[in-house]
């Protein structure tokens, strides 16, 4: 074993930074470094919280770290940030808004971008949670900015769920939306004493009720809260508990965790498969050339394509 995969058995925090950016940056020791810890993985509770830019997700979850903390659970926050197209690097207002936990080596917190990685941030996430896991974190947090289809990639590697609204901010509209109520869990109504948090609350519980089928015990648990004032995250806290037990009980979680081994499979099947093409099909350099018959309509775009596929297995 490899002296920094020893490292982070250990715990040790400058090396499982070093090991995440190795992640993100799709460094050449990527892949070993993975299969080496992969054996000690497996025992973290992996939470997703996702919603849009302003509703107070970092404030939430710094108030629930400090509630697991004094149960003395250890804590692994992955802030996946939208990168800067021009220098790949991430915004850490997550990480500023949970300075008071910066200190504390039970937490750790880490922002991070997709930085173009070939096979996205969700596979980065994932490799990255592997690392967090195998270092010996009770739990691992993937906090998300916004609920576009990226960030429904990245909340889908997780155990449960919790997607947090606030009233006024046209959340009314985004949770009707079916790719964000099918990812949900837990559905939080952030700044509950904003006007409309009551009818928000109202109407997500009803678009909730039509998608279970009116059948009770299956309806997604709706909560009020207060990051701010510290009001509802024991509550909260309570709900994420009770909401496992049944998800366990029922095998959800065992049916979900598989799920994730198979589309994280997939992921690396596809990734593997875009490389041996870009390298041996050479397609950026020949791109041009291929447009340039396509446009002059030499070729036809699924023939030429096909021939360059075929060829490429008979060389094989």
């Amino acid at each position: 074993m490899s002296e920094l995969a020893e490292k982070i058995l250990k715990g040790d925090q400058r090396s499982i930074g070093r090991a995440i950016s190795i992640v993100e940056n799709d460094g050449r020791d990527r892949e070993q470094l993975i299969d080496e810890i992969f054996p000690h993985t497996g025992r973290a509770l992996v939470w997703g919280i996702t919603g849009a830019p302003g509703s107070g997700k970092s404030t939430l979850l710094d108030g629930l770290i400090a509630n697991l903390r004094a149960q003395n659970l250890t804590v692994a926050v992955v802030a996946v940030d939208p990168s800067s197209p021009f220098t790949g690097g991430a915004l850490l207002g997550d990480r500023l808004r949970m300075q008071r936990h910066a200190t504390d080596p039970g937490v750790f917190i880490r922002s991070m971008a997709s930085r173009g990685h070939l096979g996205g941030i969700a596979t980065a996430t994932a490799d990255t949670i592997k690392i967090l896991d195998a270092a010996g974190y009770d739990l691992i947090v993937i906090e998300t900015i916004g609920v576009g289809q990226a960030e429904i990639e990245v909340v889908e590697l997780a155990d449960i769920v919790m997607l947090v609204l606030v009233p006024g901010a046209g959340d009314e509209i985004q949770a009707m939306k079916a790719g964000v109520m099918e990812i949900g869990d837990i559905f939080i109504i952030n700044k509950k004493d904003l006007d409309g948090a009551l009818k928000l609350k109202a109407e997500v519980e009803y678009v909730l009720h039509l998608k279970s089928n009116s059948n009770e015990s299956a309806i997604n648990p709706v909560l009020l809260t207060s990051a701010t004032h510290n009001e509802g995250i024991s509550e909260t806290l309570q709900t994420i508990d009770n909401y496992l037990a049944r998800m366990q009980a029922d095998g959800r979680l065992a049916i979900r965790r598989q799920q994730r081994i198979e589309n994280e499979v997939r992921k690396i099947v596809n990734t593997k498969i875009h490389q041996m093409a870009e390298k041996h099909l050479q397609i950026d350099q020949k791109i041009k050339q291929w447009a340039q018959q396509i446009g002059k309509q030499k070729q036809a775009p699924y023939a030429l394509i096909n021939s360059q596929i075929n060829q490429l297995l008979k060389d094989s």
